[in-house]
Order: C-alpha cells, then structure tokens, then sequence
C-alpha cells in the first residue's frame, strides 16, 4: 500500500512538472502576454495553411487570412489579408509601423503578397 502511494506521488508529480513546462512553452500564452505588454510578437502554425496567424504590435492585435496558390517552382502562400480586431487601437501608428509588419509577414512567407483590409489599406495606398 505504501509503494502505491509513493508511485502516485510521483506520478503526480512528474505530469505537475510537464504541465508546467507546456504553459511555459505554449505559444497562445506567450501572445497574450505580448498583447498585454503591447509588445511584438507572431503566432502562426506556418504548416497549416488553413490557420490564421496573429500578430501583436503596439498594443493592438491583428489577423491575418492566408491563400495558397503556385509559384514558379511550388505551391505555396501566394496571397496574403490583415486586419486589426480593434480599429481604436491604431491610433499613434504609422505607415513605417505597418512596413515593419509587412517585412515581419514577409519573412514568414516570400512569395506572399501582402494586402491590408480598411482603414490601413488606405494609409497604405496614400
């Protein structure tokens, strides 16, 4: 009886440990945490065209939609839309800023055209 017990706790111990280091690994956290910090970051299952990124930058949060299409040598992601989730949350960003994200999305994905949705694509034009 006592060896079971013993084997429990370190059963429980051993998934305490694992479950923490995959909250400390997990990459929907880590975006959160960013968002919070209105720092930078990019999530994206870059193997499952299907799936919509996220970026954070600047304390706003954006989405991005991906197309696949051919390249010369490939199938590949050719077309790519980004939208924020909060229009309010733009203001004081720059043209500059969303170049940045641009080269961000860019180095992800270099056959991707990049297209922004309203208002941004009308900085963008201007």
């Amino acid at each position: 009886m006592v060896l079971l017990i013993r084997i429990l706790i370190i059963a429980l111990i051993i998934y305490l440990f694992y479950a923490g280091i995959r909250y400390l690994t997990d990459a929907k956290r880590k975006l959160d945490d960013a968002y919070e910090k209105e720092q930078y970051y990019f999530y994206d299952d870059v193997k499952n065209i299907r799936k919509n990124f996220f970026i954070t930058f600047k304390g706003a949060m954006f989405e991005g939609e991906k197309y696949l299409g051919t390249t010369p040598d490939s199938f590949d992601v050719v077309s790519i839309f980004i939208w924020v989730k909060n229009e309010s949350k733009l203001q004081g960003m720059t043209k500059e800023d969303f170049l940045f994200l641009e080269s961000e999305v860019k180095s992800y994905y270099p056959f991707a055209e990049v297209n922004w949705k309203n208002p941004i694509e009308q900085l963008m034009k201007g």
